[in-house]
C-alpha cells in the first residue's frame, strides 16, 4: 500500500461527516433550532480527526517528505495551496467555535455567523479532498522510492497510536 492509501481512506469518513454537516446546515436554513451538541461532535470530529490526525500526517509527514524532493514547480504550488487551506479550515472551525458560543450566549445574530462558517465548512472541504485525491497525491508518489513509501506508512501508524493519548493528556491537564 502507498501512503496515501489511509490519506485517502480517511478523506471517505470526512466526507461523510461533511455530509452530516451540510444535514445540519439544512435544518438550520429551515428554521430549525441550533443542536449544539452535534455542533460541538462536529468541532470535536474537525479538529481532532481532520485537522490533527489527517492534516498532522500530511504536514508532519507526507509533505516534510515532500519537501526535501525535487518537487516540479506544479507540485510545490499545489502543497503551499494545501497548507494554506488546512490553516483556512482551523480558523474557520474556530469561527464555528466562537459563534455557537455566542449564540448559547444569547446573541440573536450569532446563529447567521453559525450557518456561515457551517456552509464555508460543507463547501471547502470537498473541494480541498479532491484536490489532493486527484491532483496531488498520487503524481507525488513518484518522488518516493518504495523504501521511503513504506517507512512513511510506519512513521503514519506510530503518528496515529500517538495521537489518542495526546488527545486524553490534553483533556485531563485542561481539567487540572
Amino acid at each position: 500500500m502507498m501512503p496515501i492509501g489511509p490519506l485517502m481512506k480517511e478523506h471517505r469518513l470526512i466526507e461523510r461527516m461533511i455530509a452530516l454537516m451540510e444535514e445540519e446546515l439544512g435544518r438550520l436554513k429551515e428554521g430549525e433550532e441550533l443542536d449544539c451538541d452535534f455542533i460541538d461532535t462536529a468541532v470535536d470530529f474537525t479538529r481532532t480527526y481532520a485537522d490533527r490526525c489527517h492534516h498532522g500526517k500530511e504536514e508532519d509527514i507526507l509533505f516534510r517528505e515532500l519537501a526535501k524532493k525535487p518537487l516540479s514547480g506544479e507540485h510545490s504550488r499545489t502543497m503551499r495551496e494545501l497548507l494554506e487551506e488546512h490553516v483556512y479550515g482551523r480558523k474557520t472551525t474556530a469561527t464555528l467555535v466562537e459563534a455557537k458560543e455566542r449564540h448559547v450566549q444569547g446573541d440573536s445574530q450569532a446563529l447567521g455567523s453559525v450557518v456561515s462558517a457551517l456552509q464555508d465548512l460543507v463547501e471547502f472541504y470537498p473541494a480541498h479532498i479532491e484536490k489532493e485525491d486527484k491532483r496531488f497525491f498520487v503524481p507525488c508518489m513518484k518522488y518516493f522510492s518504495r523504501q521511503e513509501q513504506d517507512e512513511m506508512l510506519k512513521e503514519f501508524r506510530e503518528f496515529d497510536e500517538r495521537l489518542i493519548h495526546e488527545k486524553y493528556a490534553a483533556i485531563v491537564g485542561r481539567l487540572e
